[in-house]
């Protein structure tokens, strides 16, 4: 932690922050401090976050520096990957969360400004689903599409421009080094010719010197051309002898076998042929080319030292990490359609083990076979050589009878086998085909993510030198050679520089065109930019607006809503006390109304008995009213 803390000290009183810090400074910061250097580091690597936080609400804050980081792909130590402590421990300042990431970004300025810089051109803009079902701004769309492709184009044109080994200096120094080394040999040779004008008969032993140096040159020619013809003689006995063993190989076959027999077998051999050029004999060729191709960058790219190991040891750690975490995910997911693939899955790479495995034995069998076939010709040779005629014993009859029925039985095996294998490939080509999509899917993310912080850089000046200090070797060993070799290694100079001058003419007009159309890009550059800030700048005045009278209306409709509910309160609790005086006022009333019912009632039930009561009666007497009296008479 000491070192982390040394580390951001020693960054932060560089330029361009220049803070004058220490250790004891800097850890005893207030959070809010602390917040405003990461606020300041963040605007050192885009220019945009360049805001005082003291203006700014602390919700916005935080939200626009999680969306950089993010952007610039910052991953939370160990102990914080879980979101919500990490904006919290934001939030409040925490040393353990801002001080990792103050790390992490000083020790990657350069990169992250130029990832900062691609961003603000190559993140795209989410545009709803709805919005592009009308025509101009789908149009819009597309062609701001277009626009993000061609300044991804641009720019890579650009990085190989700056980061190509094409160096003119060198070729220069190297042209003016060859001048001098001319010059220095034609004084040379100057200086020989007055000491051989002194010789007598010199130009007789010239011109002998010259005769012999072309006779020796005719005669390495001869040499040449005799061992090219002693090549083309054995290459053609061998094709010979080739042709002889299968045209008696297949008179052997057709002795003994029908037209079905020669057509299944041919069949069977037109199949395994199929199947080794099609699927076997790519795979190891594309495998080889794939090799290939990676040494060839490996050996292109400059010498990496201990940092950059250190650097690609940490990506591949990454990368492993999120796989096995996509593995977990899925282990954990338990799709049942996958549980129901799980066995055609195993089925299909236990198929193709066999298949690859029975392929490389019938090519180690062919391989064998072959062997066999050349031990024989050189076994008859040297039989025809000795007696003149072939001999083959009879326990070497046995054997080799012995080895063919064996290899018969393994070969019916084999096809059997074979025929088992193409009988399940059908059940299982869908199969192979979902697994080779999510293959190269799995593929294309790794070579994605191995590309993104790769290292570029070609470099051809090494052969240069070598083949520069190769000639430089040849001409000293011919310092000492007579005249004549003297003016040969002049001549070859001179048409060499001749030779290095005309290749960079070309070059050099090219570099001239390349020079002016990178001009004239950037120049584009410069104005789209221009363009794109200036709609951006408006966008974003816009966007500010409509978000600010947003949040007028929410609240003053907020505040319509409260008044609202108030007035609705008001009376309601009104019409309830107008209720509440009716009913207070009405209660006497209303039981005395309620008492007189209650009488009634009860005088009326009385009546209903009397007559009741009277109906009983009636067979004893009658009953008569009179004057309001009622008598009964027996």
């Amino acid at each position: 932690m000491s070192e982390q803390l040394k580390f951001i000290v020693e960054q932060l009183n560089k330029d361009p922050f220049k803070k004058n810090f220490n250790l004891i400074t800097f850890d005893s910061l207030e959070p809010m401090q602390l917040l405003q250097i990461l606020n300041d580091v963040l605007a050192e690597i885009d220019p945009k976050q360049a805001i005082d936080i003291r203006e700014e609400m602390p919700e916005q804050t935080i939200k626009r520096m999680c969306a950089l980081l993010g952007m610039l792909k910052y991953k939370p130590p160990g102990n914080l990957s879980d979101v919500s402590s990490f904006r919290q421990g934001l939030v409040a300042g925490s040393k353990p969360v801002v001080h990792p990431i103050l790390h992490w970004l000083l020790q990657r300025v350069p990169e992250l400004k130029k990832r900062a810089y691609l961003a603000r051109f190559l993140v795209k803009l989410e545009v709803p689903a709805e919005f592009l079902q009308e025509d101009v701004i789908n149009d819009t769309y597309h062609q701001y599409e277009e626009l993000v492709e061609g300044f991804k184009t641009y720019h890579k044109e650009c990085e190989q421009l700056r980061t190509s080994g094409f160096s003119t200096a060198e070729i220069r120094r190297d042209i003016s080094a060859m001048e001098e080394e001319k010059d220095q040999l034609i004084k040379r040779v100057e200086r020989l010719k007055k000491r051989v004008e002194s010789v007598s008969n010199h130009q007789r032993m010239l011109e002998q010197a010259r005769q012999l140096r072309v006779e020796k040159e005719r005669e390495e020619a001869l040499t040449h051309q005799k061992q090219e013809q002693k090549n083309q003689l054995f290459q053609a006995e061998q094709r010979l002898q080739r042709a002889q063993q299968q045209l008696k190989d297949l008179r052997q076959a057709a002795a003994d076998a029908n037209p079905e027999s020669l057509m299944k077998r041919l069949e069977e051999e037109i199949k395994i042929n199929s199947y080794m050029v099609s699927e076997k004999l790519p795979k190891e060729l594309e495998g080889m080319r794939r090799t290939v191709q990676y040494l060839q960058k490996i050996a292109s790219e400059p010498a990496m030292g201990q940092a950059d190991l250190q650097e690609l040891e940490d990506k591949i750690k990454e990368v492993d990490s999120q796989i096995t975490q996509l593995i977990e995910k899925r282990m954990m997911r338990n799709d049942p359609m996958d549980d129901k693939l799980t066995l055609y899955r195993q089925q299909a790479s236990i198929i193709i083990r066999r298949k690859e495995s029975k392929a490389e034995e019938l090519q180690e069998a062919r391989e064998e076979l072959a062997a066999a076939e050349r031990e024989l010709r050189q076994r008859s040779s040297q039989a025809r050589s000795s007696d003149g005629e072939e001999v083959i014993r009879g326990d070497e009859l046995k054997r080799l009878l012995v080895k063919l029925r064996s290899k018969g039985t393994v070969y019916k095996k084999k096809r059997q086998e074979i025929t088992d294998l193409k009988a399940e490939y059908g059940v299982l080509q869908r199969t192979e085909e979902i697994l080779k999509e999510r293959h190269e899917t799995v593929q294309q993310k790794l070579q994605t993510m191995e590309a993104e912080k790769g290292i570029s850089g070609y470099s051809n000046t090494q052969e240069e030198l070598e083949r520069v200090s190769a000639i430089k070797s040849e001409l000293d060993e011919k310092k000492g050679r007579t005249l004549d070799d003297m003016s040969e290694m002049v001549k070859k100079l001179n048409s060499m520089i001749t030779d290095k001058k005309s290749a960079l003419a070309p070059i050099i007009k090219e570099l001239r065109s390349l020079r002016q159309r990178c001009q004239e890009i950037s120049q584009e550059y410069e104005e789209k930019k221009a363009q794109y800030e200036s709609c951006t700048a408006g966008l974003e005045s816009n966007r500010s607006k409509l978000e600010q009278e947003v949040k007028a209306l929410r609240e003053e409709t907020a505040q319509e809503e409260n008044q609202y509910h108030y007035i609705n309160a008001m009376s309601e609790a009104s019409k309830l006390r107008e209720k509440q005086k009716m009913v207070r006022e009405s209660h006497g009333a209303n039981m005395e109304q309620m008492k007189l019912w209650r009488d009634l009632e009860q005088l009326m039930e009385c009546k209903k008995q009397c007559f009741i009561r009277a109906q009983s009666q009636a067979s004893i007497g009658q009953v008569i009213q009179e004057g309001g009296e009622d008598r009964l008479v027996l």
